[in-house]
């Protein structure tokens, strides 16, 4: 185990994956009770369309999918709030589109890039040194800036309507959070991949959910959540010599559904 640690890409991997995990745990806090999980899923598939653009112009991917990302979130946004649609109608329209464009402008490509499969399930174990460092600096700042409005974001969250009497700018706040989810998402393509980096963003909320209704223990115990599944995903992937973002996402999923077996127990016990 602590030879493991020795390993500089191990180290890498460790730090910037607790980084995304206590980020995820906060965000996803919020995605749960505000009851948004598809609006992540829809711009985390939605960003395959920036990688893909990135693919073919010769953008950095990450960078390509993290302006098309910011597009798309600010569209659905703007057209769910001053069009006609739902939020899940425009969320359904962009998603598909942004997976059509991918798929197009990927089979536009004259030779196959086998790098593709890292945006898709996630390379932790490969991220370089400068990767890393700017994922690590990215996601404190995104910690920072959520952790400040997290007191708006809890009022709006409950009461919108309180929170416009109180005077907080309710659309600032919600644009802001949704800035500090985007480019979460962006930021976990490079370490569980497309696929999967909308688990991260729903399932610690959701099984921390399970276990309180307070909210501040709710966001430390979808922190610890996230941090143990990531850290264990990443060693058990490392021994075993399967996918890092897989792992990852089913010891989430195995986490949640063992807590729901279990809160289901106690309650049981409790009627009898």
């Amino acid at each position: 185990m602590f030879e493991l640690l020795s390993y500089g890409f191990i180290q890498r991997a460790i730090i910037n994956g607790v980084l995304l995990a206590v980020f995820s745990g906060v965000i996803s806090t919020f995605v749960v009770l505000r009851r948004i999980a598809f609006l992540g899923s829809g711009i985390a598939h939605a960003a395959f369309g920036g990688v893909a653009i990135g693919f073919i112009t010769g953008i950095n991917p990450i960078v390509s999918a993290t302006i098309y990302s910011l597009i798309v979130a600010f569209a659905i946004e703007e057209i769910s709030t001053k069009g006609r649609l739902a939020e899940d109608t425009a969320i359904g329209i962009f998603f598909t589109a942004s997976m059509a464009l991918g798929i197009v402008l990927i089979g536009l490509i004259p030779k196959y890039n086998i790098d593709l499969f890292s945006y898709l399930f996630g390379s932790i174990l490969a991220i370089r040194n400068m990767e890393a460092i700017a994922g690590g600096l990215l996601i404190t700042i995104l910690l920072i800036l959520t952790i400040m409005i997290s007191k708006e974001l809890y009022l709006i969250t409950f009461n919108e309507e309180l929170a416009h009497v109180a005077g907080i700018k309710v659309r600032t706040i919600k644009t802001l959070f949704l800035l500090s989810m985007a480019m979460a998402i962006v930021t976990g393509i490079k370490l569980v991949g497309i696929i999967l980096i909308s688990a991260l963003l729903v399932i610690p909320g959701a099984t921390a959910q399970l276990l309180t209704k307070n909210f501040f223990k709710m966001v430390v115990v979808a922190c610890l959540i996230a941090t143990f599944s990531v850290v264990s995903g990443i060693i058990l992937s490392f021994y075993l010599n399967i996918p890092t973002g897989g792992t990852i996402v089913l010891l989430l999923s195995v986490v949640f559904f063992g807590t729901y077996l279990f809160t289901r127990v106690l309650k049981r016990v409790d009627i009898v």
